[in-house]
């Protein structure tokens, strides 16, 4: 009997017990953080733009009429579209690079030079178009993210190909108002 004495009491003891932590909240366990974000493809990124360029030019020196007074009329050129591809690597949260190639496409080039010297008019037309391809290494810094918005400064280094295509120096001699000689070099 004594045993079940034992029991009983035991029992009433842990009863009580609870009653009295029953009005205590519960301890709260503890935050939960999500795990980081798996990258598929670890820092790899592929990158691309298209733009349109607008160049322009200043001056084309012409050696034949150098020493002669000259006016240079609508020298320039027409704007091309820009297409650029490239692979990169993020390797932290402020430091990546990339590896960029790029097509510009062709660009009209137009403008003439005008020589007027006592009796003749001289006058160069020139046309033609233009067109690169370059390849470029870039590294960047970037300064943080403020309103979805990230800053960075970059450099890079790189090579152009230029090609120039059709380029023509159409001559046209003028003597007293009178056409005499018209050249295309």
């Amino acid at each position: 009997m004594r045993s079940v004495k034992s029991l009983v009491a035991a029992g009433a003891a842990s009863l009580l017990s609870s009653m009295a932590f029953a009005a205590d909240m519960a301890i709260a366990p503890p935050p939960m953080y999500a795990p980081a974000p798996v990258e598929d493809f670890g820092g790899w990124y592929l990158r691309g733009d298209i733009g349109m360029s607008n160049q322009s030019l200043k001056q084309l020196d012409n050696v034949d009429i150098t020493n002669f007074n000259s006016q240079t009329v609508g020298l320039g050129f027409d704007s091309a579209p820009i297409f650029d591809l490239g692979v990169g690597y993020r390797l932290n949260n402020w430091f990546r690079a990339d590896l960029t190639t790029q097509y510009r496409g062709r660009a009209n080039f137009h403008g003439s030079d005008h020589l007027v010297a006592p009796g003749i008019i001289v006058a160069n037309t020139y046309l033609g178009s233009k067109s690169e391809f370059v390849g470029l290494v870039n590294a960047y810094v970037d300064l943080g993210t403020w309103w979805c918005v990230t800053p960075f400064v970059g450099a890079g280094v790189g090579m152009s190909y230029n090609q120039i295509h059709g380029f023509q120096d159409n001559v046209s001699i003028y003597n007293a108002g009178v056409l005499n000689n018209r050249v295309t070099y």
